[in-house]
């Protein structure tokens, strides 16, 4: 039988390579106020999330980005008491997130209000989240958030698509300065940094600015087969706390959380860079 829908998707980076997948169907397509938001059913990942030509979530994928962007630094931090998402719209981070009995609050800051009601028609299990009482939804520009906030954070993820569009003010030295601000004096900031290997002059950059801000920073990557180079990084930026000198193996062991990818070896071994990623963020 002929295949209808033979039909591709390539996510290039800087037009040179990408990643390529098949399309079995369009579920969804729609314009928000920021973007242009599908849903799509493909072969090998199932129904994903594509922002901006840009592949973001999928069923089929191996849900590492969640949780490495929120146990390492909340398993780090012995009260994370209070938490802030900037961005998140899938509502994954925050269902990581609400697994952690410590956690008191968590504001998530997400400014585009059709990406989280996207999501929730079709990544529901992503979303769980959003039903905890202990989470607030906000719909806001995270950099007029973090700007006007009289509110303090122990923990706050940046969890943003690309430096492009609406996130593009989010990944500047200033925009740092400012969440460092908005942090308690023991706080913790981890942001996602992008691909060491395809976004080399972004990486560096950040790296160099958050140093000149954090006392501790550190990077730690993890598998994400849908982001280009499928190696994705993550900044570690804290006023006190080391994310290995400081991991909380007993609060980690009784909480038995049932991850895909996140688990004690791979939050210890998620710090151990390549030597051409320790030369990029000035290490070596």
């Amino acid at each position: 039988m002929t295949d209808l829908w033979d039909l591709w998707m390539t996510e290039l980076h800087q037009g040179k390579s990408g990643l390529t997948v098949k399309i079995k169907g369009l579920i969804e397509s729609t314009q928000s106020k920021f973007q242009r938001i599908d849903i799509l059913d493909t072969a090998d990942f199932g129904k994903m999330l594509v922002l901006y030509g840009s592949m973001m979530v999928a069923d089929n994928d191996l849900t590492s980005y969640n949780e490495m962007i929120t146990h390492v630094p909340i398993f780090a931090h012995p009260k994370p008491n209070k938490i802030l998402i900037i961005g998140g719209g899938d509502g994954g981070a925050l269902t990581n997130v609400m697994k952690h009995p410590e956690v008191r609050s968590c504001t998530m800051c997400e400014i585009d209000k059709m990406v989280v009601e996207v999501c929730k028609k079709h990544f529901p299990k992503l979303g769980i989240g959003f039903k905890d009482k202990r989470a607030k939804l906000v719909f806001q520009d995270g950099k007029k958030l973090i700007e006007t906030s009289k509110e303090k954070y122990d923990v706050i993820l940046m969890d943003l698509s690309d430096p492009i569009g609406p996130a593009a003010d989010l990944f500047q030295k200033k925009f740092h300065r400012k969440v460092y601000d908005t942090l308690n004096d023991d706080g913790i900031m981890v942001a996602q940094s992008e691909s060491p290997y395809f976004n080399q002059d972004t990486v560096k950059q950040m790296y160099k600015n958050l140093r000149d801000i954090f006392p501790i920073v550190k990077m730690y990557t993890a598998h994400v087969p849908i982001y280009p180079s499928a190696y994705w990084s993550f900044a570690f930026c804290s006023k006190k706390y080391h994310p290995i000198d400081d991991f909380d193996y007993d609060r980690y062991r009784k909480l038995r959380l049932k991850n895909n990818y996140y688990n004690v070896d791979i939050h210890l071994g998620a710090f151990c860079l390549p030597e051409y990623v320790k030369i990029l963020i000035g290490e070596k």
